[in-house]
């Protein structure tokens, strides 16, 4: 009998009591196939899996995990303007948070000054506004920056910002090399995935190795690039997908380092990652599990590094925003938890859970609370954190965390024969794959061949189901323009001209180093938009090729 898995389950519509048995794919989401039982056969050798902090590192790159120290615990956090999101992340270190998280809002994320044309009615609206240095040092205003970790997710103006930090730390008294912290500046998969880029990936590949270059150098405890599948699995890829494209891009990465000529054993040690936990549990773990081998592996034998330090994938985790749903909104709290907990059974060194109402707007205080005391439960309640990688052996896991392994290496095989990821994402090959898998994933669950609670089964009338959000006041924007307009008025305007300047003296000249230019105007006090503007007289634009 067909069942209609939008109505209340009839027990008389099935023998199994099961309405959605003759609906049920036993795969994972991205479309393995799942036997009913796995046995000893199915787990590879024990050389293969190895030990806690050993290589290959598939059990973790510690060798006492969670035993010796949690993972940081990093809500990710950012709204209108500097001093609000200040209050934001006094609000969550007093909670109980271990690090810092920086969310953008879309002008600074695409290199627009709030004031800018482009910039109009988004000003603080999906993160903190950022224009110049007094916005910096607003930000972290009465918090110690050689005392806590910060990551930013920033991506195409990821220099200029990042140049924003080092000065506000300056002015704070506090040496660059006590700085901890992450960058995302993952440029590649913007062309992949997110579309938030400045300039064509050939000139912006130049500014990441120059990145690389200027941490390793002055800035020893930073890490340079948070690699990210996060933004690709978002897109719409498979777990598959995700793992081998986010580790190809890791790949060129340290190819492009070492054609530059830096050491692989000083500048890899200091690339980090950063995945989604997607909602089918023992996937993620076996993704994450797979991850580090393939990396540690690759990094030993294909680029010849010597340090294990450069072995060791670290890497930082968020649930997956788009498992959230609007219908239900409470039920997201239940899909944070179980994609928390895989990321933790998958040994990441750093989380961020969602909030239940971060796929309707910016997280409520209540709500962000709610995610933070769930990594908190998991911590210290769920008894997980006990033993280092509790799951190690299982029949399932192993096999499954093998199976993705053999997947992403087909793929590195498929993007070799094109001549690498810039090839790859210049004729279009990583925006296809993941448009076809989005397409296919969408027919499932139109199909009803994916479940949905709430979305395409056990749906209820959603009019009682309305939950508090967070409202960005439209002052705000009109604050924050004012208050840049005010700070270029102040500036020394030949000065700060005759940095642009070198800055574009430096970008036209392939051997220049670009980050010491980019201090300097932040220092002059250029703007966001004006550092990028200048860059792009040089480095051009980019527009991506339409992908049917």
């Amino acid at each position: 009998m067909a069942i209609d898995v939008g109505k209340p389950f009839d027990s008389s519509q099935s023998e199994a009591s099961d309405p959605y048995r003759g609906h049920r794919q036993y795969r994972t989401v991205s479309g393995l196939p799942i036997r009913a039982v796995y046995k000893a056969d199915d787990r590879p050798p024990a050389e293969s899996i190895g030990e806690p902090g050993q290589f290959p590192y598939v059990r973790g790159i510690h060798d006492t995990m969670y035993r010796g120290r949690l993972w940081t615990m990093r809500q990710f956090a950012g709204f209108g303007t500097a001093r609000e999101t200040n209050q934001r992340f006094r609000y969550l270190l007093a909670q109980g948070q271990t690090g810092l998280s920086v969310a953008f809002d879309m002008p600074t994320l695409m290199g627009y000054d709030s004031d800018d044309p482009q910039s109009l009615g988004e000003v603080g609206r999906e993160g903190v506004a950022i224009d110049s240095i007094q916005d910096m040092e607003r930000l972290f205003e009465e918090i110690p920056l050689g005392q806590v970790s910060t990551s930013m997710t920033i991506n195409g103006p990821a220099p200029i910002i990042w140049a924003m930090y080092l000065v506000a730390a300056e002015r704070q008294g506090v040496p660059w090399d006590q700085l901890r912290g992450t960058l995302q500046a993952d440029i590649l998969k913007e062309y992949i995935a997110q579309k938030e880029w400045l300039f064509p990936p050939r000139p912006s590949m130049r500014v990441i190795v120059d990145m690389m270059a200027f941490a390793t150098e002055h800035v020893p405890r930073w890490n340079s690039i948070s690699i990210s599948g996060y933004h690709i699995r978002e897109a719409g890829s498979t777990a598959v997908q995700e793992l081998a494209f986010t580790l190809a891009d890791g790949f060129a990465y340290v190819q492009a380092g070492i054609e530059a000529g830096l050491d692989v054993n000083a500048f890899a040690p200091r690339l980090s990652f950063f995945f989604n936990s997607h909602i089918d549990f023992f996937e993620e773990i076996a993704k994450f599990r797979a991850a580090r081998r393939i990396w540690a592996r690759h990094m030993k034998e294909q680029f010849k590094a010597t340090n294990p330090k450069a072995w060791m994938m670290r890497f930082h985790t968020q649930t997956a925003g788009c498992s959230l749903t609007a219908q239900q909104p409470e039920n997201n709290i239940v899909r944070t938890t179980l994609e928390g907990l895989a990321a933790v059974l998958g040994g990441t060194q750093s989380l961020h859970t969602n909030s239940m109402d971060e796929v309707l707007s910016l997280p409520t205080e209540k709500a962000v609370k709610i995610a933070l005391r769930t990594q908190q439960i998991i911590a210290f309640e769920s008894g997980v954190a006990n033993t280092v990688d509790p799951l190690a052996g299982s029949y399932f896991v192993e096999s499954l965390t093998d199976e993705m392994e053999r997947q992403a290496e087909a793929y590195f095989a498929r993007i070799g024969e094109m001549g690498g990821v810039l090839n790859g994402i210049e004729n279009g090959f990583f925006q296809r794959e993941i448009a076809e898998a989005s397409y296919r994933y969408q027919k499932e669950i139109e199909n009803h061949e994916q479940i949905m609670v709430g979305v395409n089964a056990f749906i209820e009338d959603d009019r009682d189901e309305r939950i508090p959000i967070l409202k960005i006041d439209p002052a705000v924007e009109t604050e924050q323009q004012q208050a840049t307009r005010r700070w270029r008025a102040q500036i020394d305007r030949q000065a700060l001209d005759d940095r642009l300047g070198q800055l574009q003296e430096a970008c036209a000249d392939n051997q220049a180093a670009l980050m010491p230019k980019i201090i300097e105007c932040v220092r002059a006090g250029a703007t966001e938009g004006e550092i990028v503007r200048a860059m792009k007289a040089v480095f051009g634009g980019w527009r991506e090729r339409p992908v049917f």
